[in-house]
């Protein structure tokens, strides 16, 4: 037995070195691995750099006749300026509102001044300056999540709980913002403004809209009254209460109280109409705001300015947008020219 411990223990220490250069020689034939791609990397970014470093001067050229050219272009181009103008659709009207301003940026981009300024109720000569319209939602999380709480608030319990707010955010889309931005590009500063008139009312005069907005006030008026009835009837009860505590008081010896209802005592009563009170004095004040939310089929958060503001940014200039264009061309065209050249030389060694 003790012959065998020397032997077994010789085997151990083989099979562990033989496991130790297996790894070894894995670990040694990923670094080669990994060396080699950022070989190919480097090899790919050197030619890269002798490809341009051997057509620097073309590109350089091309790229300052963009410029220049595009300068030029620049300053014969008129100046664009842009006003935005926020809104907030009530009766579901935001659909009507895109349509409105994407039939609008239609006849701007086909040029029919005629149409334009027909919609639009100004004159021929003004709408031409007009180039286009745009109209996009504006809403952050609070302003969804402030949404998705309104929203399982209609519904009853059951829904409710069938309602996942994370699937209510995936489905969320530009409709069911609260708030929408409408902008208006054009070469006069003052345009935009001398529109809004035409936009708000190609919506505040629709008769559908109209009719729910009515329905709207009607509804309202009607739980606004409903909401004071019960304020009047509780303040009853509550008097009612403080009469019969009065007559308690006088009678404190005889032992006997008065019973106020089957289900609790009289100071959970009480509470129960002041906790009521305070609910009604809430749903009150909520109506209010809606009241006011819905007073208008279009609420006009912020009015188009005055002026315009200049657009800005060097994706809007020419001096910028055509060297790049060229260049890029230019780069793609050598790029090609090179390839097919190495696919000719290819072809002949293979032959």
């Amino acid at each position: 037995m003790s012959e065998k411990l020397p032997k077994e223990s010789q085997n151990e220490e083989v099979d562990l070195g033989q496991l130790f250069k297996i790894i070894g020689d894995a670990f040694n034939r990923l670094i080669k691995f990994i060396g080699s791609i950022f070989k190919v990397v480097f090899d790919v970014i050197i030619l890269f750099l002798l490809f341009i470093q051997k057509h620097l001067v073309k590109f350089a050229i091309v790229g300052i006749i963009g410029f220049l050219v595009g300068y030029f272009v620049d300053t014969k181009t008129e100046t664009r300026y842009i006003s935005t103008m926020v809104l907030e659709p009530n009766f579901n009207s935001v659909q009507q509102l895109y349509n409105n301003i994407d039939f609008y940026n239609e006849l701007a981009e086909a040029e029919d001044s005629t149409a334009l300024a027909e919609a639009l109720n100004i004159p021929v000569s003004e709408s031409a300056f007009i180039k286009e319209f745009s109209v996009e939602s504006y809403s952050d999380e609070n302003q969804k999540i402030l949404l998705f709480d309104r929203f399982v608030r209609s519904l009853d319990t059951t829904t409710q709980k069938a309602i996942d707010i994370e699937a209510y955010l995936e489905n969320f889309n530009s409709y069911d913002a609260r708030f929408h931005t409408v902008s208006v590009i054009a070469t006069d500063k003052m345009i935009a403004k001398k529109s809004q008139p035409a936009i708000i009312n190609s919506i505040s005069k629709n008769e559908y809209f109209n009719l729910q907005k009515d329905i709207s006030e009607i509804n309202i008026q009607l739980q606004d009254s409903l909401y004071k009835k019960q304020i009047v009837e509780i303040d009853s009860l509550q008097l009612f209460y403080k009469k019969v505590m009065m007559k308690e008081l006088d009678r404190p010896m005889e032992g006997t109280t008065i019973s106020l209802g089957e289900n609790g005592t009289k100071e959970n009563k009480e509470i129960a109409l002041i906790d009521k009170m305070e609910e009604l004095k809430t749903k009150l004040v909520e109506l209010n705001n809606q009241r006011a939310n819905k007073s208008n089929i279009l609420n006009v958060i912020s009015d188009f300015p005055s002026k315009g503001v200049e657009v800005h940014g060097i994706t809007e200039s020419y001096k910028f947008i055509l060297p790049l264009f060229l260049v890029s061309s230019m780069l793609l065209f050598f790029m090609f020219l090179s390839l097919n050249t190495y696919l000719t030389r290819y072809k002949k060694n293979r032959v």
